[in-house]
């Protein structure tokens, strides 16, 4: 979902399912197959160097606008992101 004043950034949402575990968890007992988790993030137009003019995957945690992240929840909601 764009941000709304800022053209060359998207939000997004990503519901995550555990089908496999390889190696050993740093948590054994909270890694269980089939857990859902979900990772907020956002993608943004690089500015320099190789990433410059592409979409790249955002590498600070994201800020989201209170506007933005009431859309946000709604549109992941209504697609069935969250469940």
């Amino acid at each position: 979902m764009p941000h709304y004043n800022l053209k060359d950034k998207v939000f997004i949402i990503e519901r995550l399912k555990r089908i496999k575990i390889e190696g050993k968890p740093a948590n054994p007992r909270t890694a269980k197959i089939g857990d859902i988790e979900y990772r907020f993030g956002y993608y943004i137009i690089g500015k320099k160097g190789r990433a410059k003019d592409k979409w790249v995957w955002g590498q600070y945690c994201p800020f989201i606008p209170r506007r933005d992240f009431k859309k946000l929840i709604n549109k992941a909601q209504k697609e069935g992101t969250i469940k």
